[in-house]
């Protein structure tokens, strides 16, 4: 936490903390006696009218109303994979054992992207902390190759999970058996 506020500064444009923010807001209310009360009560009947209405999740709705766009786009990229994958995983027959071995593995290789998205931002926070260089290349990628990147993630986060579907007679993993 230190290297990435030394290199970042919580608060600036370049690590914004959105969360923390609110979090400081909402305790400098409470303490102080200055809650904006009818925001408060708002929320709350949003978040029961979302869940009236049986949004699928409460939580990515709210979480995509204080965030910034260049935030919440991300979600919304993994939402049409994941959807992309569905509509796959559904056409190719599978049955209810191997439809969770592909959630299962989707599961597992988007999270093993976010984590290791995160460790490489806090390898290169401590090293932009500590004042060493860490440009690799010294101009700017074209758009095309920064698609192709996102293209082959895409592809990778797709075809992965589909090819750990397993045969029809395996035994089901333990979420399908619930």
């Amino acid at each position: 936490m230190f290297y990435l506020d030394k290199a970042y500064h919580f608060g600036s444009d370049k690590l914004s903390a959105p969360q923390a923010g609110l979090m400081a807001m909402l305790a400098k209310g409470i303490v102080g006696g200055d809650m904006a009360w009818p925001l408060v009560i708002v929320g709350i009947l949003m978040g029961l009218a979302l869940i009236m209405i049986e949004v699928k999740s409460v939580m990515l709705f709210a979480v995509g109303m204080y965030l910034p766009l260049g935030t919440t786009f991300a979600i919304f990229v993994g939402g049409v994979i994941r959807w992309i994958t569905d509509k796959l995983r559904d056409r190719r027959g599978f049955n209810d054992a191997q439809k969770a071995r592909v959630d299962n593995a989707g599961v597992l290789t988007a999270s093993g992207m976010i984590a290791g998205e995160a460790l490489c931002g806090l390898v290169i926070a401590g090293l932009v902390g500590s004042k060493v260089d860490v440009t690799l290349v010294k101009w700017t990628p074209p758009l095309f190759a920064a698609l192709i990147a996102l293209l082959v993630l895409i592809i990778a986060l797709i075809r992965v999970p589909l090819a750990n579907a397993g045969s029809p007679d395996e035994p089901a993993p333990p979420t399908a058996i619930m």
